[in-house]
């Protein structure tokens, strides 16, 4: 029998409702409406987590159009909810489950299929893929962080720099791009940060980019010859297209560049440099390691804008605009 199900005093049957953001179809932002569905079901391995922040990116815009409809071998359901990243506190935890506590603040990197996304009161996560927030963290960084921090980890594990090693971090305003930043930073990398705009260039250098340029206006070339003037040694890409193509000639031939999966368009010539695609570890080994460089550092997450959940359709048209940082949906 559902585990969630209470009987009323009548002796019918209740299962538990919470209100979320929801799609019927897939489409365009008109197709997201809210209303209450049941409670995600919490099994033995299981974290229910009551989400207070969920970030809004732009792949969630993406997946409401249907682009990701059958791409993690799983059909789509609906009522469907999107959501990838979110904070809260733990509601419930299933009988595996040891190492949380009702009520600790978390966070949490998921895939909406086949369960659910964050977009909700609640959201049912694999204990594995959650991890305390680091006390000095508001919630609302660590709502919008997860995906974006642990693709960046991931990327600069992939390159292996050591420390004085130089790294161009394209899309280096954007949610991933700034917080591969910081975390290069953190290693003793030198980074030139390719950002987007006057509040993109200033928040990159606040985050400790060694020199950043702004890539809808600059010569990137010229400048990462001047930053590094026998090549660089690495780039982290976040954010494709012609102009990130054309910089990453700056790249050495025995050099190497690291693109998240997802991450469009793709490049049309190879560059000189190996190209290694690569999804973001969310494992538990992967959050501690995260959790501990925040911990050590002033990482921080920079949230351009936060909507509460009834405004979700201006959340999903904000994605288009220019913003630095990234989006967060307030549900609780």
């Amino acid at each position: 029998m559902d585990s969630r199900v209470e009987r009323t005093t009548g002796g019918a049957i209740a299962v538990p409702q919470m209100n979320a953001v929801v799609l019927d179809r897939f489409g365009g932002v008109d197709e997201l409406s809210s209303r209450r569905i049941p409670l995600p079901e919490v099994g033995d391995d299981d974290v229910l987590i009551r989400v207070e922040i969920a970030g809004a990116a732009s792949w969630d815009a993406v997946e409401r159009e249907g682009d990701y409809d059958g791409a993690f071998g799983i059909a789509s359901t609906f009522p469907y909810v999107l959501g990838w990243d979110a904070a809260g506190t733990v509601a419930a935890v299933g009988r595996n489950v040891t190492r949380f506590d009702v009520g600790e603040r978390v966070y949490a990197a998921t895939m909406p299929v086949p369960r659910g996304g964050f977009y909700a009161e609640y959201g049912v996560v694999e204990a594995e893929f959650v991890a305390r927030v680091p006390d000095r963290m508001p919630t609302e960084q660590a709502g919008a962080m997860a995906w974006d921090a642990l693709t960046a980890l991931s990327g600069l594990d992939l390159l292996g720099l050591r420390p004085d090693d130089t790294l161009m971090v394209f899309g280096a305003s954007g949610g991933l791009g700034h917080m591969a930043v910081q975390l290069a930073r953190h290693s003793g990398i030198r980074v030139l940060a390719v950002a987007s705009g006057d509040d993109g260039i200033a928040l990159a250098r606040r985050l400790g980019a060694d020199d950043a340029v702004d890539g809808r206006k600059d010569d990137v070339l010229a400048a990462a010859l001047e930053f590094a003037p026998g090549g660089l040694d690495a780039a982290l890409v976040t954010a494709g297209g012609e102009t990130a193509e054309r910089s990453l000639r700056a790249i050495k031939n025995s050099g190497r560049i690291a693109w998240p999966n997802g991450v469009l368009p793709m490049p049309a010539t190879s560059p000189g440099a190996t190209v290694s695609h690569y999804d973001g570890d969310r494992s538990r080994t992967a959050t501690d390691r995260l959790n501990a460089i925040i911990e050590a550092s002033s990482f921080e997450v920079h949230i351009a804008s936060t909507f509460p959940l009834e405004r979700v359709q201006d959340a999903h048209r904000a994605l288009n605009d220019h913003y630095v940082g990234k989006l967060a949906l307030k549900i609780g």
